[in-house]
Formats: C-alpha cells, structure tokens, sequence
C-alpha cells in the first residue's frame, strides 16, 4: 500500500506543481497566447473627450486638425501696433500714436483677442500713456484717442502666433500613450472632441473556498475573510482593466467549472483564486484542463510558486467580437494574500499592458544595503518585501516578515528585492538592487528607526505622518538595534536593555556596543512588563514560577530583546532553570506577535506589555516597570529631519494618546539621560 501511495504522489507530483523558472512560465503563456491571437490589443473604442478618458491608453497616433492658437492672439492686455511705428521711442523721445478707426497706428487688445491684420506686435497696457482728443491725459482704457509710448517694441512682441502651440497636421501624442489631465487638454486644443482608446480588458475574479467567508460577516473558528478578490480588483483597475469580482464559490469541482464558464461568456481573462496547489480540495488545475489547455502549474518563485497559466474554450453560444467562439486565458493565483497579489503584478500587469497597447509598468530601481542577512530556497526566484531608508550617505533595505500570508508586509514594503533562482541568499551589509513601491523622493523624509518593538512607535508614525515625516521601524530587538547603530544603518533605536549587575537600563549596553560615539539618550516611557495569558486565566498563571509547570506553554522573545534580557534576568534571581521552560525557545520578533501566539492558543502566556495584552483581549498579570529609551547619534539628533520627531515626543498630544494606553508612565517622557555625550 505504501509503494501505491508512493507512486500515486509521484505521478500527480509530476503534473501538478511542477515549478519551472519564471522566465519558461512567462515565455511558455505568451507563445500559446500568440497562436491564439491574443498577444495584441484587444480591441479600439471611440470615446468623448471628457474627464472619463483620463487613464485610457490611446489606440491610434493623435494629430493635430488645427493649430493653436488658430489666429495670431495677443498675449497680454494692451495695444496692438506696428513694431516699425514704435521706432525710435525712448523716455526722452515719446511717441504718439492715434487710434482712428479708418486709419489705426494702434488699437486696444485684450489677452486672448486676434491680432489685427496691421499689426504685429503688442505694447502692455502699463506701459503707454492714454491721452484724449486733445492731448491731455486720461482714464479712458479703451476709447482714448491717441496713446504715448517711451520705448521701442520689437516685432512679435506680447503675441502668441499661430501655431505657437500646435501646428496643424503635427503629431499630439502617440499610439500607446496613457492619458493624464494635461493630455485631454492639448487633444482638445488640437480640434478633437472624440478618441480612439483601446478597450478596457474584462477581468474575472473568482474567489474560490468553503472556508471563505464575505467582509463584514460574523467570523468563526476556521472562517477566512474573502479579501483577495478585492485586492486584486483594485489592482486590475489601477493598470486599466474592468474587474468583475464574483461571489465565493465553495471547494466543488462541477461548481467550480459551472462559475468558470459563466466568467468565461463575456470576461477577456479569468483569475481563479486559491485551490492552485495540489491538496485534496485544490480544484483549479482540474478545472482548467477539463475545459481547456493547462500550460503551466508551479513556478519556481517565491512567494506565489504554485500558479496555474491555461487558456479556456469560451462557451460557443458566446457572443465575441469577432462573432464566433475563442479562448479566453486563465491564471489559478495562490490563495495567500502576499501571492496573490505578487501574481497578479508578475503576470497580469504585463498581460493587460499588451492588451492595451502600452509599456509594461516598471517600477524606479535603488541600490541599497541589506541590513541583516536573509535566507532564500535555491531554486527559486525569491521575491523580498524590504523597507527603505537613507541614513547619512547609505540607503538601506531591512527585510520585512517572509510569510505569504503577511498582507501587511506588502503595506509596509518600499520595495522588492528580488533574487534570483541560484542564489541561496544574501548577506548584511550587501550591495542589493531594490524595486520601489514609494516614491523616490520619500526616502528623503523617511525616518530609520530599528531595535525593540513597543506598539507606541506606530502611534509616533501616525503623529509624524502629519509633519511630513515617514518613520519606518524593523523590530530586531534592543541588542539588534545598537548593532545597527554601530553600522550606520538605522537614525535611532529603541532600547530597554537592563545591566543585571547595576539595574541601570541601556548605559552598560551603550558602552558595549556604541563606544566613543556622541549620543542622545531619551526617556521615551517607562511601562509594565507581565504575562498575557488567556481571557479569564484558565491555567492559573501568575508568576514566572509557574512557567515550570509541565502543562504551561510559554512563547519567548528573540534573543537580543530587552524582553527577553528581562526576563533572563529575574529568572536568574528566582534560581530557575531556562531549559524546565516549555516553550522558553519558540520566538517571536514582537509584543503583538507573542499576544497573537496566546490568543491563538498556540501557547498558554508570554511575557509583554499590557497594550498588546489589550489589542487581542488577553489578561494581563503584572510583573515588573522598567524604561524605554530612544537612543540618538548625535549626527542625526542635530538634523533636520528628526526635528518633527522631538516635537512630537514634547507634545501634550502624544503625551495624552500615550498615557490611554494600559501599563504607560509618560511623566519622564522626553527627560535626557545622554546629551552629546559618549559613554
């Protein structure tokens, strides 16, 4: 029986989920997209010219039907003269020149008015003298009888010519060219009042789960609230296709091609979401070669490797452009919220842009140094979420949480950091090239912050959000964050290291591994350390004694973490062996990561601060106070850039929405323990 299961797995492991490189997947989709006739603009729609074709790529060259200006116009108030009557003028040699009608040395203009026949330039309003009939000054703007000038006017002067703008018959813009708003204007300006835009492809979105439940619904254990479809609907949208997202369809091979097929009548390309791997209730790869061709099942990327890539018989009762039955393309996306939307940007992005008829996006690229060192599978093109920062003359990149199911991770991202298949990785302090998400430019008013994790710096970002200050933090631990320091690579750090030997909070560490360096040292809080255990208590825990119990799961911090050196420290007082913990080596890089290990019952209690105790409706057994301090290089303390970050720390604002929170003293907030001093 062993040897039939072990032959059976590796005859579907064969078909199903067999990665092969990103470049074969992609090469692979595009060629049978080619003989499918489908590698090409879809379609051309004529359109008006309105606000509604802002972002429609054009789908012919514009040209000009007229000029612009179509007259010679005169470009400011004033009055159109000879150039040649004007000779000769200067403050002590006026000349005067009369308005009659019936034989004009000049003649009052406003912006914008044609220039006449006679005239080929024109004398700014400020600049002439009005005189009446008789001579004699006046106010008379438009019916004065003669004006005096004092100064010569060359010829074409204060005149917008024809043409300045556009010349009839030039090109406006090209085939190919994504709108803006100044677009719609000179397209107006050139005689258009419709165009020819390619035709929006129609996405289908095909969430795929029994275990899916829709936004807003009451959750229970082991519902999944559907987001994907939604995610990836925006993200259609943004590179100009029309999404279609359809209602959760439950693990059901027959209901599942039911749905494709429907998606299929009217929709240019399908993306079916979830059940694209090879597990019993993973129908998508089934689906697409019962009702069409399967290309490609498992890419060797992460995240996102097992991906689907088929083409589908539309249903031939189907109404098509072409009147008559086709293939549409379908894409099975991964179900994890990180993949699916990594897929949806490496093959749809590139597949709309074709249809559209423009360039496929790219993104601004950085050179960056890694801050830590990162792991990756070999095989793969690994694709690394990292964030972003310039600290003095280095801009770096500290990697965010690898799982697939972070969606977050890509909300914090700046950007990509993609290595490629054949290499296992990269080490700190490596030169990398970084994909951005963000702007460029926001690098420049990004603040650095790495060390310990306390849930009141995402609070400080909201607060520096509103002075046009990015504040970027990567919790590594108090030890990690010193390091980072020492290395140039972060402008601050958080720290609550304490010194066992004297009880001082972060000096011994500062000597340690800052030495000679001028610094700030901060009080930002002082806070409570405890247990979170769950709601009501049920194991009875109330000490760090009771973490001996056999029965009693604890989940720790990382080493290097100020929690972690805290609790080192008591355990040594109260004589306890570390290794009669069960579960003193599972880790967790953050206070809201070890509640969420109690909350999810992965553990019985861990050691944090009360506030993240309260996020997940944890109880919370108080255990000791200590410090947290900002720790500041002199060098970025001085600058200009962390001048919003003292304002806010002085701010009775922040004090206020600091001190809501459970477990926080703010009274010494802002106190300095270091000022341009090394320790």
């Amino acid at each position: 029986m062993t040897i039939i299961l072990s032959l059976w797995y590796i005859f579907v492991m064969s078909v199903y989920l067999n990665d092969i490189p990103l470049s074969t997947a992609q090469e692979r989709f595009q060629r049978a997209l080619a003989e499918a006739g489908l590698w090409r603009v879809l379609g051309v729609e004529t359109v008006p010219l309105d606000e509604q074709a802002l972002n429609r790529v054009t789908a012919e060259p514009i040209w000009a039907r007229i000029s612009s200006p179509h007259y010679h116009a005169a470009a400011m108030d004033g009055f159109a003269v000879r150039s040649e009557d004007a000779e000769g003028a200067g403050p002590t040699s006026p000349i005067t020149l009369r308005l009659d009608p019936a034989a004009p040395q000049a003649n009052y203009v406003d912006t914008g008015d044609p220039l006449p026949l006679w005239a080929n330039a024109v004398i700014p309003i400020e600049h002439v003298e009005l005189l009446d009939a008789e001579g004699r000054l006046t106010s008379e703007v438009r019916h004065p009888a003669f004006i005096r000038i004092r100064a010569a006017v060359p010829p074409w002067s204060n005149v917008r010519p024809l043409g300045e703008d556009i010349v009839a018959t030039q090109l406006v813009l090209p085939a190919g060219h994504l709108l803006r708003p100044v677009d719609l204007g000179a397209i107006a300006a050139s005689g258009h009042a419709t165009l020819r835009v390619a035709r929006r492809p129609r996405v289908a979105i095909l969430p795929t789960g029994t275990e899916l439940a829709p936004i807003g619904s009451e959750l229970k254990p082991g519902d999944i609230v559907e987001y994907n479809s939604l995610v990836m609907a925006a993200q259609v949208q943004a590179m100009g296709g029309e999404p279609t997202r359809f209602p959760i369809t439950p693990d059901d091979f027959a209901a599942l091609c039911d749905r494709v097929r429907e998606a299929a009548r009217e929709h240019d390309l399908i993306l079916l979401n979830a059940g694209s791997s090879a597990g019993s209730e993973d129908f998508s790869a089934r689906v697409v070669e019962a009702l069409g061709t399967l290309l490609v099942h498992g890419v060797a990327i992460r995240p996102g490797h097992p991906v689907i890539l088929g083409l589908i018989r539309r249903p031939a009762d189907a109404q098509t452009e072409d009147g008559g039955p086709s293939l549409v393309p379908i894409i099975g996306v991964p179900g994890y919220p990180v993949s699916a939307a990594l897929t949806v940007e490496i093959f749809v992005e590139p597949l709309l842009a074709r249809w559209l008829g423009r360039r496929p996006r790219q993104l601004p690229e950085v050179e960056a140094t890694l801050t830590r060192k990162i792991v990756s599978p070999a095989g793969d093109d690994d694709f690394v979420r990292v964030v972003v920062g310039r600290v003095g003359e280095k801009v770096l990149a500290a990697p965010l949480s690898r799982g697939a199911g972070v969606i977050t991770s890509l909300v914090r991202a700046d950007g990509l950091l993609i290595l490629p298949r054949g290499v296992q990785g990269a080490e700190a302090g490596q030169q990398v090239r970084v994909r951005l998400l963000c702007q460029p430019h926001d690098l420049e008013r990004t603040i650095f912050c790495i060390g310990s994790h306390d849930v009141i710096l995402d609070l400080m970002a909201q607060f520096l959000a509103e002075r046009d200050r990015r504040f970027v933090s990567s919790n590594v631990g108090s030890q990690g964050g010193l390091v980072a320091l020492r290395r140039g690579e972060a402008h601050l750090a958080g720290s609550h290291l304490l010194d066992p030997a004297t009880g001082e909070y972060n000096l011994a560490a500062l000597r340690q591994y800052l030495p000679g360096v001028p610094l700030r040292l901060m009080v930002l809080v002082h806070r409570e350390q405890g247990l979170m255990v769950a709601p009501g208590n049920p194991k009875n825990i109330y000490g760090l004694n009771d973490l001996i119990r056999p029965e009693v799961r604890f989940v720790n911090r990382q080493r290097g973490a100020g929690t972690r050196v805290l609790l080192d420290y008591h355990l040594n007082l109260l004589g306890i062996d570390p290794s009669l913990i069960r579960g003193y080596n599972q880790e967790e890089y953050t206070h809201l990561g070890v509640a969420a290990a109690v909350a999810s019952g992965r553990a019985d209690c861990g050691l944090g601060i009360p506030a993240a105790a309260q996020a997940l409706g944890l109880d919370f057994i108080p255990l000791f106070h200590e410090r947290y301090d900002l720790v500041i290089p002199m060098e970025h303390a001085q600058s200009r850039l962390l001048e919003p970050l003292f304002e806010v720390v002085g701010s009775a604002a922040f004090r206020q929405a600091v001190a809501a929170l459970p477990g926080y003293d703010v009274r010494q907030m802002g106190t300095l323990i270091l000022e341009n001093q090394h320790v």
